[in-house]
């Protein structure tokens, strides 16, 4: 352990004393953002409306079906997107492709229904496999019930009073009184009702993490040279023929890359948090996980880069074209979300993409830590890769 711990200490005091190390790991992602985030801001009719894009039809459009549209359309996980040609088929196939997270139909003859008291099976198209697709549901279920027991609620005052006139009025009182529960639940897990407080309508939301990214990439110009360097200068020569393995100079290596992008992220975060208004801090350890298996992907790819690199101009070419090639492609300039459902998968194959993700689901939905866990999963895939091929080059040129 202490042999790694040396190298990793050799490399970070030769990363920091680099100018370039600060250039691109704090200095241009903060000049980025503030610059793209302005930019975007302007020219728009509002702030983007951070919920869950679900198709609605409503085929019956008597008093209950409206009641429950009001409930449905006061959601703070999803907005209802309603066209008046679509049909049950149209809005399934739409789920199918991506376009929606998820569909509701209320069928014909539900009101009538409801009052006699049989139950009223809404359609519902949702991919039960995807976490959006679970808390539209967790959501949608909840808003059922209020109404069912509002209508249990009116059905008893009639049965009582001996009034059919007196089931409407009940009805209304019954969903009132939901509107001021004795008792009230904050679910720190759905996106925030209050629409100017975290980071929704905030237009940092996405830029930050992207820029953020996008230079922790080109940063490993930097961490590819100093193993240049070593090759070069036969300092990695001197160091085989000590009792330190192959393994030992590789952690060693990866490790210094790592520690120099959590502090890049830890600074960029705070800085976010801080200074641009963004809730990171909000659901803290969905953060931390999103940060670490993303520091330890791009720390992967840093260490093979380092690998193949033979000199300090191929450094920065294997450097960039990453950059360049993973950002665009993962989202970090344009979201994924408005380039359709084709795009978002083939943009899935770079781990920006899926980095991105986790920061969403915290930033722009406030989710919390289950919503991070594919991401994360993903990203660790993705470390695990880049270190094996890593290792395995790096094995080979130094036979």
């Amino acid at each position: 352990m202490k042999r790694i711990l040396d190298i990793t200490f050799k490399d970070l005091i030769e990363l920091t004393r680099n100018r370039m190390t600060f250039l691109f790991l704090l200095i241009m992602p903060i000049a980025f953002t503030v610059l793209f985030g302005f930019a975007f801001s302007g020219g728009g009719s509002g702030p983007e409306d951070p919920r869950l894009p679900v198709g609605f039809l409503n085929l019956d459009g008597e008093l209950l079906s409206l009641e429950l549209t009001g409930q449905l359309e006061a959601s703070t996980v999803f907005r209802l997107v309603v066209d008046p040609e679509a049909t049950p088929e149209g809005l399934e196939q739409q789920v199918a492709d991506g376009d929606l997270a998820a569909a509701i139909v209320i069928p014909a003859g539900s009101s009538q229904a409801a009052v006699a008291g049989d139950p009223v099976p809404l359609t519902v198209f949702v991919d039960p496999s995807a976490i959006s697709g679970m808390t539209i549901e967790g959501d949608l279920q909840a808003a059922a019930n209020r109404m069912n027991n509002a209508i249990l609620t009116a059905r008893i005052v009639v049965a009582v009073s001996g009034e059919d006139s007196a089931f409407e009025p009940a009805l209304g009182e019954a969903l009132a009184a939901w509107e001021n529960p004795p008792i009230r639940v904050n679910d720190t897990t759905s996106v925030p009702a209050e629409t100017g407080s975290g980071s929704q309508g905030n237009s940092f939301t996405h830029t930050a993490p992207g820029m953020m990214l996008q230079f922790a990439i080109a940063g490993l110009i930097t961490a590819a040279q100093v193993m240049v360097s070593e090759r070069k200068n036969r300092c990695l020569q001197r160091i085989l023929t000590t009792a330190t393995s192959r393994l030992q100079i590789l952690l060693g290596h990866y490790l210094a890359i790592v520690i120099l992008l959590l502090g890049q992220f830890i600074l960029l975060i705070v800085f976010g948090q801080l200074a641009l208004k963004l809730d990171y801090l909000n659901q803290a350890g969905a953060t931390l996980l999103v940060m670490l298996t993303t520091a330890l992907c791009i720390g992967g790819l840093g260490l093979l880069i380092g690998v193949l690199a033979r000199t300090e101009e191929q450094a920065i070419m294997f450097s960039l074209l990453p950059m360049f090639i993973l950002s665009s492609l993962g989202g970090a300039w344009v979201p994924l979300e408005i380039t359709g459902p084709t795009f978002s998968a083939i943009g899935h194959v770079s781990p920006v993409a899926w980095s991105l993700d986790g920061f969403q689901n915290i930033l722009a939905r406030g989710l919390g830590l289950e919503s991070v866990l594919l991401p994360s999963l993903a990203l660790a895939g993705y470390a695990v890769l880049f270190f094996l091929l890593a290792a395995w080059r790096f094995r080979r040129a130094s036979a």
